[in-house]
């Protein structure tokens, strides 16, 4: 099994940020992968979301696998992907 090295929830904004931009899917841009370089952050708080709608599994998911190791797993990227708290 493949092991992804970036972070969950930057991978998901960067699909959606490419799909906004890219002309491959519903933007403009013949060549998006800079513009989503420089913009994918904008789409964290889509992304968020995703991974919230996704810890819980449907029917199916559950049937495949460990319910309880899904919800662990996708709140650890939800967690992870969480700005680092400031203390004064």
């Amino acid at each position: 099994m493949d092991i992804a090295h970036t972070p969950a929830a930057e991978r998901i904004a960067r699909v959606l940020c490419g799909q906004r931009l890219s002309a491959n899917a519903g933007g403009d841009s013949e060549s998006a992968a800079k513009l989503v370089d420089d913009h994918w952050r904008e789409h964290m708080s889509d992304a968020l979301a995703v991974l919230r709608t996704l810890r819980e599994p449907d029917q199916a998911m559950a049937e495949a696998g460990d319910p309880v190791i899904w919800e662990k797993m996708v709140l650890v990227a939800v967690e992870a992907a969480k700005p680092p708290k400031v203390t004064l």
